[in-house]
């Protein structure tokens, strides 16, 4: 359900449960946890690129898990803290909507594309949840603190273009392209001295 394949020192993470829109169970945010630590470790990687597979990049928790105690598991926190630390250029290349605490591993990346198509929601106000506590800091990094509590309080779903408008995603891409200009942005960092991406993300 997750598939990794490093081509040309830049890997791709690919979430594979198109069927269940994507929703990630407890087992899936392991092998996720893990694919990051392996790309992580790879010698000379530039770039990794996070995705899925089908019109949904995840619906966020499986429902059945979380009723179980999924949505507040600290797997979640644990992947947003892995994809943060890695060395080098991460990007989400979002095939469709995102919902829930799937917004974790995104807001973690260090860019973000988007189909046209896709939806940012985070519904943890009607589910009597609590976001995962990097979340809130990361999303009002990027958007302000009166847009998060758009997203957080009052549950909005905020499309592709006006998550452009808001900083949440820094560009829109065709379905067809959006892996190629994922790829893309890695160029300057495949160009560039091994370590040096690190240097630049620690300063930022």
């Amino acid at each position: 359900m997750i598939l990794t394949e490093i081509s040309r020192s830049i890997g791709t993470i690919r979430i594979s449960r198109p069927d269940k829109a994507n929703s990630l169970g407890s087992a899936m945010l392991e092998a996720l946890i893990r694919a990051f630590e392996q790309m992580a470790a790879t010698p000379d990687l530039r770039g990794v690129i996070l995705t899925a597979e089908g019109r949904v990049f995840s619906a966020g928790a499986d429902l059945d898990e979380a009723r179980a105690g999924l949505a507040v598991s600290e797997l979640w926190e644990r992947l947003s803290a892995q994809v943060a630390a890695m060395p080098c250029l991460t990007i989400a290349a979002l095939n469709g909507t995102v919902a829930g605490g799937a917004m974790g591993m995104v807001l973690a990346c260090d860019m973000r594309l988007a189909v046209p198509d896709a939806r940012f929601f985070y519904p943890v106000m009607r589910l009597g949840y609590l976001p995962q506590p990097s979340d809130p800091v990361r999303l009002a990094a990027l958007v302000g603190p009166s847009r998060a509590k758009m997203i957080l309080l009052a549950g909005q779903k905020i499309a592709a273009d006006e998550a452009l408008a808001w900083g949440l995603i820094d560009r829109i891409a065709a379905p067809d392209a959006l892996l190629g200009e994922a790829e893309a942005l890695c160029a300057d960092a495949l160009a560039a001295p091994q370590g040096h991406a690190a240097a630049i993300k620690r300063m930022l």
